[in-house]
């Protein structure tokens, strides 16, 4: 006998949103370098998930953030240097494997004006694997300023300085080896200060 119609939807199951892998992966040989061999066991239970396999795909935007914030919390003085030592890595594994050579080819014989609006296009288009349910876009161009609104990976923190080291060292190597050799990344607002987006401002230069 079926079951009778009563004319009720069950509820959608809630959007799982998803960062690439490597904001994990990148930062577990970090704290095993600083700590030793048993440090990132120690910060994946406190944050409640399992090792990733080194093949892993996207990962819940909820546990990622859940390390990155267990990495502030036991290694606080650490933890800035810590997550733009994954976030560097992060950037060369991109570099290495996401973008074709000829593209690379082609940014880095464009005048750097040119070079970074094609390189800013790519980041924009592929903003889904670094920002998850956060919202990115390009503020300006002169100077360079990325946002992500409702940042994810900062979710619930409260900080009186910027958090975002990750994000920061990601952006900053990629642009270092395609578009400026002195490139630095300033972190100038974070959700974790208050604002509602977490903003990026590209020197050429350097500071």
């Amino acid at each position: 006998m079926n079951a009778p119609n009563t004319g009720l939807r069950h509820p959608a199951a809630p959007a799982v949103f998803r960062i690439g892998p490597n904001a994990v992966l990148q930062l577990l040989p970090v704290l095993d370098r600083a700590f030793g061999p048993d440090a990132s066991g120690k910060a994946l239970a406190a944050a409640g998930i399992p090792r990733p396999g080194a093949d892993a795909g996207m990962l819940p935007e909820t546990g990622v953030a859940s390390l990155h914030g267990v990495v502030r919390r036991i290694w606080p003085g650490e933890a800035p240097q810590l997550l733009r030592e994954a976030g560097l890595g992060t950037g060369d594994y991109i570099l290495a494997n996401r973008i074709p050579g000829f593209a690379k080819t082609i940014i880095r014989a464009l005048p750097a004006r040119l070079g970074a609006r094609l390189l800013c296009a790519a980041i924009a288009k592929h903003a889904w694997t670094f920002a998850g349910s956060g919202r990115f876009r390009i503020l300006s161009q002169n100077p360079l300023v990325f946002e992500i609104a409702a940042n994810p990976l900062v979710a619930g923190e409260v900080a009186a300085e910027p958090l975002c080291h990750w994000h920061a060292a990601v952006f900053e190597r990629l642009f270092s080896r395609l578009v400026w050799p002195n490139v630095a990344v300033r972190e100038t607002a974070c959700c974790a200060c208050g604002p509602s987006a977490c903003r990026f401002e590209l020197l050429p230069n350097g500071r």
